[in-house]
C-alpha cells in the first residue's frame, strides 16, 4: 500500500492542474457547451495526465541522487525510499503505452501530440535540462503541445494562433521565475542539483523575466482584438479583461521579488488568493463575453 501511495505521489496529481490548459481551444472556439466536444477534450485531458505523470516518474528516477540533496525534493517518494526504482520503472513503461494506445482511436493527431510531448520531455529528463536556455524552451514547448492537443481533438474553427503565443510566453514567464527563485533558494548548492545553474545568474534571469513579461502582455493585448473568435463575436469587450491579466503579471512579480515565492508556480497559482481571484475573474469575464450573447 505504501508503494502504491508513493507511486501516486510520484505521478504528481497536483501538477495535473497544468493540463487544464488543454481546454483552451474548446473554450475560446465557443464549444464549451457542446457535449461531444467537451467529452473528447476531457478524455484527452485524462490521457495527457497519464503521459505527464510518466514524465514525472522518469524525471524522479533520473534525478534521484540530486533530489536527495534538495531541501524540498528529498521528501519525494523516490528519493525518500517510499517507492522503489523498480516499481517506478514498470509504471513508466506501462502508462505511456496505455495513454498512446487509447489516444489512437480517439484521434490519431492527438496520439502524435502525446508522442511528441513524451519524446521532448524524455529528452529533457536525460539531456535538454542540462543545456542552458534550451532547458527553459523545452518546458515551454510542453505547454504549447498541451494547447495543441485540445485544438486537434475537436474541430476548431476560430481558434487564434495568438493564443499559442500567449501560452508560450506565459509558460516562459513562469519557468524563468521558477529558475530565479530556485537559484536563490539553493544558493551555493544549486550547481550540484541542476547543472545549468552554473550558467544562470540573477541579472540574466531578471532581464529574461522583464522581456517575457512585456511580450506576454503585448501578445495578450493583440489577442483580445485580433483573435478570430473575438472578431466573429463582433465585439471589443475582450479588452476589459486586460486589467486582470496586467494585475496577474504584476502580482506574480510581487510574489517573486517581494515575498520571494515562485519556486513552485503551481502552488503559488493555487494558493495566493489575490492572484487566484484575478485568474477566476478573468476566466469568468471572458466566458461571459463569448457565450452570453448566444445564450440571450
Amino acid at each position: 500500500m505504501q508503494a502504491l501511495i508513493g507511486l501516486v505521489r510520484t505521478m504528481r496529481p497536483r501538477q495535473w492542474s497544468k493540463n487544464v490548459i488543454i481546454y483552451a481551444g474548446l473554450i475560446f472556439d465557443g464549444q464549451l457547451f457542446l457535449h461531444d466536444s467537451f467529452l473528447r477534450v476531457t478524455m484527452a485531458f485524462a490521457l495527457l495526465c497519464l503521459i505527464s505523470s510518466t514524465i514525472y516518474i522518469i524525471n524522479d528516477l533520473v534525478d534521484i541522487e540530486a533530489d536527495r540533496q534538495h531541501p524540498r525534493k528529498k521528501f519525494r517518494a523516490l528519493p525518500s525510499g517510499q517507492v522503489s526504482p523498480a516499481v517506478a520503472t514498470i509504471a513508466a513503461i506501462i502508462l505511456p503505452v496505455v495513454a498512446i494506445g487509447a489516444a489512437i482511436p480517439l484521434s490519431p493527431r492527438l496520439a502524435v501530440i502525446l508522442v511528441s510531448y513524451f519524446i521532448i520531455h524524455v529528452l529533457y529528463s536525460f539531456w535538454l535540462k542540462n543545456i542552458v536556455i534550451i532547458d527553459i524552451l523545452a518546458v515551454t514547448a510542453g505547454f504549447v503541445l498541451r494547447v495543441a492537443a485540445g485544438v486537434l481533438v475537436v474541430q476548431v474553427a476560430n481558434f487564434s494562433p495568438w493564443l499559442y503565443a500567449c501560452t508560450a510566453l506565459l509558460a516562459l514567464f513562469l519557468v524563468i521565475g521558477k529558475r530565479r527563485q530556485e537559484l536563490i533558494l539553493l544558493a551555493e548548492n544549486a550547481q550540484n542539483i541542476r547543472a545549468t545553474y552554473k550558467d544562470y545568474n540573477l541579472p540574466l534571469l531578471d532581464e529574461m523575466l522583464r522581456f517575457v513579461t512585456t511580450g506576454t502582455f503585448v501578445a495578450y493585448l493583440l489577442y483580445t482584438v485580433e483573435a478570430k473568435t473575438i472578431r466573429v463575436a463582433d465585439t471589443n469587450l475582450a479588452l476589459i479583461t486586460v486589467p486582470f491579466v496586467l494585475y496577474g503579471l504584476f502580482r506574480y512579480m510581487y510574489l517573486i521579488y517581494v515575498r520571494e515565492e515562485g519556486s513552485a508556480p503551481d502552488e503559488v497559482l493555487l494558493t495566493d488568493r489575490p492572484l487566484l481571484i484575478s485568474i477566476m475573474l478573468w476566466g469568468l469575464t471572458f466566458v461571459l463575453i463569448l457565450y452570453l450573447p448566444s445564450i440571450l
